[in-house]
C-alpha cells in the first residue's frame, strides 16, 4: 500500500464485508511521540481465536472469491518496517478491532494520503454503514460521523452525489485545519 489511507481502505472493506454496521476509523498522529497509530474497530461478525492467528498468512481468508488476503499483512509489514506493531483482537458475534502503530519519523513510515478520498468512497458505497472517523495530530482533532450528516439529510442519501462531494471537501478541509494547513 502507498499511504495509510490505502491501508484503512483496505481493512475498512474488511469490517464490511464481515457485515458490519457500525465502524470506528480512529488515527492518531501525535510527530512529537514518534507515534502514528491507526485503529479500527467494528461490530461485523469478530473472529474465533483460531482465525485471529491466521489473519496474518497472506494465504489465508475467509473469502470466497479468491484464495489470498494481503490486507492485513501488508499493513503489520507496513507498521513493522518503521518498528511498530500491529494488533487484532477479535471476538465472535461482537466485533473486530485492528490496531497498527507506527514510528511516524521513520523515514519508511507511509504518508497519510488523501483520507477524504478514502472516507467519501466508503461512504458512499455503503450508506447504510455508520462511519465514526476521528482523527488526531498534536492536540488538534477532526471527528466526523456519517450517521449524523445522514440524519440532518432526512430522506436525501448520504451517497447523493452532491453530499458526498461535501463530505470530501469538508473533511479535506478539517485535516488542513488540524494539520495547519499543511496536509496530513
Amino acid at each position: 500500500m502507498e499511504d495509510v489511507s490505502l491501508h484503512v481502505l483496505d481493512i475498512v472493506q474488511n469490517s464490511i464485508a464481515a457485515e458490519a454496521s457500525r465502524i470506528v476509523i480512529f488515527i492518531q498522529d501525535r510527530p512529537e511521540q514518534d507515534r502514528l497509530e491507526i485503529r479500527i474497530c467494528d461490530n461485523g461478525k469478530g473472529m474465533d481465536p483460531d482465525q485471529v492467528k491466521s489473519v496474518s498468512d497472506p494465504f489465508y481468508t475467509t473469502r470466497t472469491t479468491r484464495r489470498v488476503g494481503l490486507g492485513i499483512p501488508l499493513l503489520q509489514a507496513s507498521a513493522e518496517a518503521t518498528g511498530g506493531y500491529l494488533k487484532i483482537r477479535s471476538e465472535k458475534g461482537t466485533g473486530t478491532v485492528v490496531q497498527a502503530v507506527f514510528h511516524s519519523k521513520h523515514i519508511d513510515c507511509p504518508p497519510m494520503g488523501r483520507m477524504e478520498d478514502t472516507m467519501a468512497v466508503l461512504i458512499c458505497c455503503n450508506p447504510d454503514v455508520q462511519f465514526h472517523y476521528s482523527h488526531i495530530f498534536s492536540d488538534r482533532k477532526f471527528v466526523l460521523h456519517s450517521g449524523e450528516i445522514q440524519q440532518k439529510l432526512g430522506e436525501i442519501s448520504i451517497a447523493y452525489p452532491d453530499v458526498i462531494m461535501w463530505i470530501k471537501d469538508y473533511i479535506h478541509s478539517g485535516l488542513e485545519e488540524i494539520y495547519g494547513g499543511v496536509g496530513g
